[in-house]
């Protein structure tokens, strides 16, 4: 799902976190011809994202009123969020300032989609609104097909059709998004610690040959969330002796595709979006 950009906003509010997804994002909004205001989270992003960012202010996650502040003293009125933030990270002994603090007592829970709602709703407040993560990078997203590697075997293929499915249960739960399989049978179901750890799970249990399926969650709300691929995710499944990785089309970012498909060629390992 893609959002229309308000055409009169010169100034694009830019949240980061890890990885490499907040430099296509922010050089996907110079490209439309838009400034990149940043706040990096100080506890995730990369220093050097003030290469490439017209502002930049590092602030802590927990200090809701800096980063609103931030936004809005630049005129900012749209807002993209790009980036991991790991769960350990929002459930760390962080300092919170008075608004955060106001905000976590709100929450019916803790699951990741209740704060980032949430916390959309603060910059709403504030005349600022969230608008997809994807939102400047449409060409990265995932076509269906093969993207690299071999085609799969009839067992692999089983396996693939047999783990895509399960993901999107598990994913309907907001459990997590990734399950890793192997002669249809579950090895993995990612939960907070991330994509990387639940292969590696999976791999001490099943070897050789699993094969790992992330998704997005049905009705998947993209201001917030993006399931994400790129050159680290392969280097994991060939340490892991992964066969496939199973991605689902048009609604995963592929980051560096070309060296994410020439990775993954080297490896043996076959990604297929369906």
């Amino acid at each position: 799902m893609q959002e229309n950009i308000e055409q009169n906003s010169q100034n694009i509010g830019l949240i980061a976190g890890n990885g490499r997804f907040p430099f296509l994002a922010a050089q996907g909004i110079k490209n439309a011809g838009k400034r990149v205001v940043c706040v990096a989270l100080k506890e995730e992003a990369d220093p050097s994202l003030a290469q490439v960012c017209d502002e930049i202010y590092f602030i802590s996650i927990g200090k809701f009123q800096k980063i609103l502040d931030a936004f809005k003293n630049s005129g900012v009125k749209e807002v993209i969020m790009a980036g991991q933030v790991k769960h350990v990270t929002i459930y760390a002994a962080i300092t919170m300032d008075w608004r955060a603090i106001k905000v976590m007592a709100s929450l019916i829970n803790k699951k990741t989609d209740t704060m980032l709602e949430t916390f959309g709703r603060e910059l709403e407040k504030e005349q600022m609104r969230l608008i997809s993560s994807t939102a400047f990078l449409k060409e990265f997203m995932a076509k269906k097909g093969l993207i690299a590697g071999k085609p799969l075997s009839q067992t692999e293929q089983a396996d693939a059709e047999f783990g895509f499915k399960t993901a999107k249960a598990v994913a309907g739960l907001d459990i997590g998004q990734t399950v890793v399989v192997k002669d249809t049978s579950v090895l993995a179901v990612e939960s907070v610690e991330g994509t990387d750890e639940c292969i590696r799970r999976a791999a001490k249990l099943g070897g050789k040959g699993i094969v790992v399926c992330k998704v997005a969650k049905p009705n998947q709300d993209f201001r917030f969330d993006v399931p994400v691929i790129g050159p680290r995710t392969i280097e994991t499944l060939k340490e892991n002796k992964a066969r496939a990785m199973i991605i689902e089309a048009d609604s995963t970012l592929i980051l560096d595709a070309d060296e994410t498909a020439q990775k993954a060629k080297q490896a043996n390992v076959t990604i297929i979006a369906l």
